[in-house]
């Protein structure tokens, strides 16, 4: 899930170039909605969201580079209502109004720039890390801004605490930064998010294979809690899957 603003300088023409057809060249999508796909997927994100999301299904969400409309589904499909999405890939768009109608093309920063307290709940998958430094104060500001007091932004990003954090992070020709939890955690505490909180997006238990990924998955979190009590004196962040994902609250 993608796509980000792109800062008007020949420098970035590569992001313009590449957005056009990432759900094709990139991401090896077809023209059809992958319903299927989309139904096994949110299976792990029952989990992933669990206590995060609104309580009223006619609560406003806005799901910033909504991409393939894989999460916009798993929201239709629990009974929300009130879904927007937005994207700058033209194929993505395409992609996710095969979803629900409400679909918006456009630059990301500045579709949040129109938007003033409208939204109870923001949700960016894999957009932050696409960001150059100034374009993320500028599109974590726009979330702030775009939201309800009270209202919740959750993103998803590689993790640079995993082992696996590089290869994410060099997984894709358009990413520019890389977080941890908690670099992360303090750029939201610095842009007034508050009741921060990052969570791992590891296996999940739907069957006897995830069950087993799931028991080898916590033998390998203990090993690299003693690798970081070796080295640092501590655990660290207590998140260690390759991309984790973190939610704020803005300040009533």
């Amino acid at each position: 899930m993608l796509v980000v603003g792109m800062r008007r300088t020949s420098a970035c023409d590569y992001r313009a170039r590449i957005y056009k057809s990432y759900a094709s060249k990139f991401q090896h999508a077809g023209c059809e909605f992958a319903s299927v796909a989309a139904e096994r997927w949110g299976r792990g994100y029952d989990w992933y969201l669990r206590g995060w999301l609104p309580e009223r299904k006619s609560a406003a969400i806005l799901e910033v580079a909504c991409g393939r409309g894989w999460l916009l589904h798993f929201f239709k499909r629990r009974g929300y209502e009130n879904l927007t999405g937005v994207d700058i890939s033209p194929e993505q768009v395409q992609l996710s109004r095969q979803v629900i109608e409400n679909v918006v093309e456009d630059n990301v920063l500045d579709f949040l720039e129109s938007a003033k307290e409208q939204y109870d709940l923001i949700v960016g998958l894999d957009i932050i890390e696409h960001f150059h430094k100034d374009e993320t104060l500028q599109f974590l500001d726009g979330c702030n801004r775009s939201l309800k007091p009270g209202g919740r932004l959750i993103l998803q990003t590689p993790n640079a605490d995993s082992p696996w954090g590089l290869m994410h992070r060099y997984n894709d020709f358009t990413h520019e930064i890389c977080f941890n939890p908690n670099a992360l955690r303090n750029l939201l505490h610095l842009i007034g998010f508050q009741h921060i909180e990052a969570r791992e997006a590891g296996p999940v238990v739907h069957g006897v294979a995830s069950f087993g990924r799931y028991v080898i998955w916590h033998l390998i979190r203990i090993i690299l809690k003693i690798w970081n009590l070796a080295e640092t004196g501590g655990i660290g962040s207590n998140v260690y899957t390759r991309v984790f994902l973190i939610s704020g609250i803005k300040e009533s």
